[in-house]
Order: structure tokens, then C-alpha cells, then sequence
């Protein structure tokens, strides 16, 4: 079995809860192994226990997706050890797992890292922005997804 998926943001109550939440979705759609393959989010700079921000439980909830149960949790190395493939925000994020981590994952990119070469690569941080910066966020997420599901696909391989 495969590890898990680990989506990376700051505070992880915003972009990774979002990635997070629409990455299960679609997985769920997939076949197995893709299907059972394990979603979860953490933050470089989280706390335990926090809530998901109003204004990106507003935009998955647009689409129909609910992360209402989502608290924050910090990185730690155990997840990194585990995971399958570590998804992150910024390119912030991934000099600061490279620089924590040890040893650090082999399978670190960026969330829109396997869009078509002249994509925007990081998403910027909605914190504090209104609901139209959360949605802006969330779209860029969307657009990803199906390049990960990809990506993924190769890694796990034909069972």
C-alpha cells in the first residue's frame, strides 16, 4: 500500500485544508489504489487544533466539499517518513522541509508543480483577504488536481 499524500501550506488552516479537501475528493472517484490512497494537510508554522478559516470553508463549499472537521497540525518527520508524495504551497515551504527535514522526502514538489511549463507555480496565501482571494485560491488548486492525480498514478503504478 502506498503512503499517504500530504498537502503543505503555513498555518494549515487555509490552502492545505483546501488542496487537502479537493484532492480526497477526486481521488475518491478514482480506482484503486488511487481510491484508498490516504489525503492529509499540515503546516511548517501550525498549531494543533485550529479551526479551517471561514472564507475557505465558504469556497470548498461552493463546490460542494465540506472540510468543516479540518483542525491544523504541524508537519512532523514521522509524515514525512511515511508519505507517498508531499505537496506544497510556495517554494518557502519546500526550502524549509529540505532545510528540517532528515533525511528530507524524496517526493517533494510543489501543488501545481505538473501543470503545463508556464503555469504560475505557487499559490499565494489567502489569509486575512476576502472570500474572492479564497476562491481565486481554491481555482488554482482545482486546475491542479487532475496533473497530480496523474503524477500520482505513475508513482503508485499499474497493480
Amino acid at each position: 500500500m502506498p503512503g499517504s499524500i500530504i498537502i503543505v501550506c503555513t498555518a494549515n488552516i487555509c490552502r492545505s485544508p483546501m488542496g487537502e479537501g479537493l484532492l480526497r475528493h477526486a481521488l475518491a472517484a478514482e480506482a484503486e489504489p488511487l481510491r484508498s490512497i490516504p489525503v492529509i494537510s499540515a503546516g511548517v508554522a501550525a498549531r494543533n487544533g485550529e479551526k479551517v478559516s471561514e472564507n475557505s470553508l465558504i469556497a470548498l463549499k461552493k463546490v460542494g466539499i465540506d472540510i468543516a472537521k479540518h483542525t491544523s497540525q504541524p508537519l512532523t518527520q514521522k509524515m514525512l517518513d511515511e508519505a507517498l508524495i508531499v505537496l506544497c504551497m510556495t517554494e518557502t515551504h519546500r526550502a524549509m522541509i529540505q532545510l528540517q527535514a532528515d533525511p528530507a522526502p524524496k517526493n517533494l514538489h510543489l501543488f501545481r508543480e505538473f501543470m503545463p511549463t508556464g503555469s504560475d507555480r505557487e499559490i499565494a496565501d489567502p489569509f486575512g483577504g476576502p472570500l474572492k482571494l479564497y476562491e481565486l485560491c481554491r481555482d488554482e488548486l482545482v486546475e491542479a488536481v487532475p496533473s497530480i492525480i496523474a503524477h500520482v498514478r505513475r508513482l503508485v503504478g499499474p497493480r
